[in-house]
């Protein structure tokens, strides 16, 4: 029996030794494989182990023997100071500067017709809407009427006096007949002056049927329509505002008001909008609301059309900058005792320190008073330490802040 005709057993197939010495390579490649898989789980499970004791190492307590403990780790910053603009906000409600209402200055009567609506621009003295004045304009014929006969007396008059004059030269009208046509002159000069004064006072009568704007403005309301009866007692048909000019009455708090001043630049930010628009403060209220313990700061606005009487704004106010650190929302807590942060000391500790801050925007909160800016700030998490914890502070690095 030679080689290639060999059996492994009864009733297996013949085998040639090339096959059986691919089945032992096989054999070995499974067993290296396996070897390898079985390494490499050593492998990580000895990391994890080891670095798991490094923590442990990393948070224990210090002093080369003692226990090892488990330590938080926080992040903590250190703000530094910088120089900040001290910006004031407020809110508070639109209006014009000056606003002019405008009613009936005589007796009145009937509208005839009206010139203007809200929103148009009117100059000064121009005739808003006119009352029926037909009455009037009779009146006004009658005392004309009566001013001509009136002086053609007076002319009359002083015809007969004229002529009076040449007489008494010669002897034919004495000095007495003189005195009376002289007395019957002035009287007629007087009847003229009375009727001129009555034929003015009702044209002035008629002249004031005719509703006229006090100074040029923009119409803001409009409450008079033609047909309608009013009188001085009416209340006012139209309300102007004075140039144009518009306001916004902010509400300040009695601190912010005591940092602002005249002249102070503001923007002014009309709600449901994203336009800006500059005014300056020109009044600043005498007296604090007792209850609300707010302020008045009035804000002119030259008008533009994003400005609208009765909108509510908010504003902000720039009044200097300031040297002060500067946090961000989740450094700084608050309890019944006010504002506070955690700062961590040399010893690495927690320690809590009250602030006092100052403006909050999008950059930030600036702390006015209680941190120098050199402290170790934690960041956040402040809510799950309390004074005296320890634990491992890690400084934020610059690509996190």
């Amino acid at each position: 029996m030679n080689v290639e005709q060999r059996f492994e057993g009864e009733g297996a197939a013949p085998m040639s030794e090339f096959e059986e010495e691919e089945r032992r390579r096989d054999r070995r490649r499974r067993f290296i494989i396996i070897g390898v898989v079985v390494a490499a789980l050593v492998i990580v499970a000895a990391y994890f182990m080891f670095a798991g004791g490094a923590g442990e190492n990393a948070g224990a307590a210090a002093g080369e023997n003692g226990p090892a403990r488990d330590l938080p780790t926080v992040t903590v910053i250190v703000p530094g100071s910088q120089s900040i603009s001290n910006t004031i906000s407020a809110s508070g409600t639109l209006a014009a500067r000056r606003p002019m209402p405008v009613g009936v200055a005589g007796e009145g009567g009937q509208i005839a017709r009206v010139f203007v609506d809200a929103g148009d621009w009117v100059g000064a003295g121009q005739v808003l809407a006119t009352i029926e004045s037909s009455v009037q304009t009779q009146q006004v014929g009658g005392a004309s009427a009566q001013l001509e006969v009136a002086r053609a007396n007076l002319a009359l008059a002083q015809a007969n006096l004229d002529r009076s004059l040449q007489l008494v030269e010669r002897g034919f009208i004495s000095q007495a007949d003189i005195d009376r046509l002289t007395a019957t002159r002035d009287a007629e000069r007087a009847r003229v002056n009375v009727a001129a004064a009555q034929l003015n006072e009702l044209r002035a009568r008629a002249g004031r049927l005719a509703i006229r704007a006090p100074s040029a403005g923009l119409v803001l309301q409009r409450n008079a329509e033609p047909g309608q009866v009013v009188s001085a007692g009416s209340g006012a048909l139209f309300t102007l505002a004075q140039g144009g000019e518009m306001e916004m009455n902010a509400q300040v708090s009695e601190s912010d008001l005591s940092r602002m001043s005249v002249g102070q630049q503001a923007t002014i930010i009309p709600v449901g909008t994203t336009d800006r628009f500059t005014g300056q403060i020109w009044q600043l209220s005498p007296t604090i609301d007792p209850t609300s313990r707010q302020g008045r700061a009035r804000i002119a606005l030259p008008y533009q059309e994003g400005l609208r009487p009765g909108g509510f704004a908010s504003a902000e106010i720039v009044s200097g900058s300031v040297d002060a650190p500067m946090l961000p929302e989740s450094a700084v807590q608050s309890d019944n005792d006010g504002n506070f942060v955690y700062i961590i000391n040399e010893d690495n500790i927690v320690e809590r320190r009250d602030v006092t801050i100052g403006t909050v925007s999008t950059a930030g909160i600036t702390i006015r008073e209680g941190l120098r800016g050199n402290e170790r700030v934690v960041r956040s998490a402040g809510a799950f330490l309390n004074p005296g914890d320890e634990v491992i502070p890690r400084r934020m690095s610059q690509e996190e802040s």
